[in-house]
Parts: structure tokens; sequence; C-alpha cells
């Protein structure tokens, strides 16, 4: 999808309440990376949908009979900084049934749009093991079009393997200042050899990690119309929306071009004996970055993104971090 159809399509889908809760929520970000700054007292104003509940003045509220907001004069010092896993996994197919470079891209390009729509400076920092792109941080409309298209053209199924550890190291050679640093990449990532990369990071900068889910390995026949059928990777289950499978035909995974056949994919021990360990790994994933103070969330497609990073930013808030 071309960088403007898709900057638009963001548009249209984050409407104003939305819009006014993330930035603010993202307010949250910017004052913990900044304790005691960046923000400074204007006024108050009668409650609107999208305004974040923790401004309410409640003494104010009280006296005029009607919930009141204190209002802030932004000052944007901070850098947001996303880093994209360009690595040729993130070519196979995600939760969604779409590709996983273009729910990553779409990730991309939600974060970005709601820094901008904060004030913030925009930069980017994507690669594999052979390759690396970056982007200064700016601000402007015309920046976050190249940047998108910037993200769009890198991703390749020919690309060379992952190498998120590389990535980070990046980050933390070229980026002195204190930023918020947007990771996108895998269910199977940050592993265990990134976590060394990323408690490096994690001192400097504010992390968080928004991670695309991958389709079913196994055909449509073994899940039974059920949702959830990627267990452990996703919130689909609770969600209920079902997990896209890859088909019927023999599955391929991208990276070692090794394929399952379509005999092996009808064996229903060989499936749960997946789940398992696809569970286990999400599980490792998870603690790994919660040590560390990383916070995380997994999107499955395109249609979940923007609900999926709001619901994460909240999370972050109410949490005080």
């Amino acid at each position: 999808m071309p960088a403007a159809s898709r900057l638009t399509q963001i548009r249209a889908r984050l409407q104003l309440p939305v819009v006014r809760r993330a930035t603010g929520l993202l307010e949250g970000r910017h004052w913990s990376v900044y304790k005691g700054h960046g923000q400074d007292f204007d006024d108050l104003h009668q409650y609107a949908p999208g305004d974040d509940v923790g401004d309410i003045d409640w003494n104010a509220s009280a006296r005029t009979g009607t919930p009141v907001v204190k209002r802030y004069i932004a000052t944007s010092n901070i850098t947001l900084l996303v880093v994209v896993d360009t690595g040729r996994h993130m070519a196979a197919t995600a939760a969604s049934g779409e590709p996983k470079s273009d729910v990553a891209a779409f990730a991309t390009t939600v974060l970005a749009h709601l820094g901008q729509v904060r004030g913030d400076r925009v930069s980017l920092m994507a690669g594999d093991a052979g390759r690396l792109t970056r982007m200064p941080a700016r601000a402007g409309q015309a920046h976050l079009e190249v940047l998108v298209r910037t993200v769009e053209r890198a991703f390749d199924p020919d690309a060379p393997a992952g190498d998120l550890a590389r990535l980070l190291d990046q980050v933390l050679r070229t980026s002195r200042r204190r930023s918020l640093v947007a990771v996108v990449t895998d269910e199977a990532r940050p592993t265990e050899a990134d976590a060394q990369a990323l408690a490096r990071v994690r001192t400097r900068h504010e992390v968080m990690v928004i991670q695309v889910a991958d389709a079913d390995p196994f055909g449509a026949e073994l899940t039974d119309g059920a949702p959830g059928a990627l267990t452990g990777a996703s919130s689909a289950r609770e969600r209920g929306r079902t997990v896209a499978s890859v088909g019927r035909g023999a599955a391929r995974d991208i990276e070692t071009g090794r394929s399952l056949p379509a005999y092996l994919r009808g064996r229903r021990k060989l499936r749960e004996a997946v789940g398992r360990a696809r569970e286990e790994r999400h599980a490792a994933t998870v603690a790994r970055m919660r040590a560390l103070g990383v916070d995380s969330v997994v999107v499955e497609g395109t249609d979940d993104t923007i609900d999926e990073i709001v619901a994460m930013l909240g999370r972050l808030r109410r949490a005080g971090r």
C-alpha cells in the first residue's frame, strides 16, 4: 500500500477521541522519561470524551458541578525512535492472514503519526543482519511520509536474517539523548540472545515492544473454527477472533526454507506439541522483557494494532511507569 494511502487510512481510523487519548497517554511516557519536567499548567476546561480521567481536577469539578480537566502546555523535548526489524522472517504471514511486514509497517505508521500529532520529533532505525537504514529525528508531515515509505521498502522476502541485537546496539551508539524507543518485531523476539542489548538500551531509554503474531502453521481442518488457535502468542482467544491458518497445502518456514508437509499438518499431537512450544516461548519472552522493565504488546493484524497500542499505553499510564 502506498505511504500516502496508509497515512490516510491511519487518519481515518484514528478518530479524534482516540487521538486525544493516545497522545495524552504518550504525554505519560514523556513524563516518565523526564520526571518533574515537560508540562506547565495552562487552565481548566470541561471534560470531553478522550480526555484522561487522571487529569480531572476534583476540587474544581465539585465547585462547578461538572467534570473539569486540567490542561497543560506540553513541552516536547522527546524523540520517538521507532526501531523496525526488517529480517526476512517479517515476510511471513501474520495471525490475521496479512503479511507480517504490512502489519509492522502499519504499527510503525500509527506510532509515528501519534508522535507527530503530539509534536515530537520522530526518528527511524530499521535493519537486519546485513542492512541498516537510519533517519534522523525530525518533525513534520513530509518527514513522516518519507519515513513510512522507507519502512515499507525495507521489507523483502530475500532480506538477510533478522538481527535485533545489532539494531539495538546501533540505537545505543547513535542515540545519546534519552528517548522513547518503540521496537517493532515479531512474536519470537526479543530472544535470549537479544536480552543483553535490550538491557543496555533500557539503561538509557524508555523502551516498548510491539510484536506481530505469526499465523497458525497448521491447516484450517485442525483449528475447528475455534478462536485463539495461536495459543500463547496473542490475546485472540479473549477477543474472540479467529487466528488465520496458512492454508491446506505445505507450510514453508520463510527463514529456513523448510516445509511442513500437508500430511504432517494433519497430526493432532504434532499440532499440540507445537502449540505448547509456542506458549513456552511466548511466556519466556514476556518474562524476559518484564525482568528488564520493558513493556510489550502482541498484535495480530492491522485491525487490532491501534486498539492494542492504545491499550498498552493505558496500562503503562495506570501503572505509573
